[in-house]
């Protein structure tokens, strides 16, 4: 454990920083995979539904710098495709 009071203060927030990234790369991947869910099952109003949270969820995450804003910008545009490839059918 740090023993300087800067180092301390500096453990603390990078604790909770810690935390905070965690919950939203949960929530993240959460709305991913209920988009990829109604792909694969051919429901292509329900994946038009998630795709849309799971885009917000992904700008937010690259907002709060938790996720880089090409890696944000690959799943968008994957999970963009795989509906749009269902709603074709």
């Amino acid at each position: 454990m740090a023993n300087h009071q800067s180092a301390i203060k500096r453990h603390k927030q990078s604790e909770q920083r810690r935390l905070r990234n965690v919950a939203t790369k949960s929530t993240l991947r959460t709305a991913v995979k209920k988009v990829t869910e109604a792909v694969t099952a051919g429901n292509a109003e329900e994946a038009a539904k998630s795709l849309k949270t799971a885009v917000s969820t992904l700008d937010s995450a690259v907002s709060k710098k938790v996720l880089h804003r090409n890696n944000a910008s690959r799943k968008v545009a994957r999970l963009t495709k795989a509906v749009s490839s269902i709603k074709a059918k």
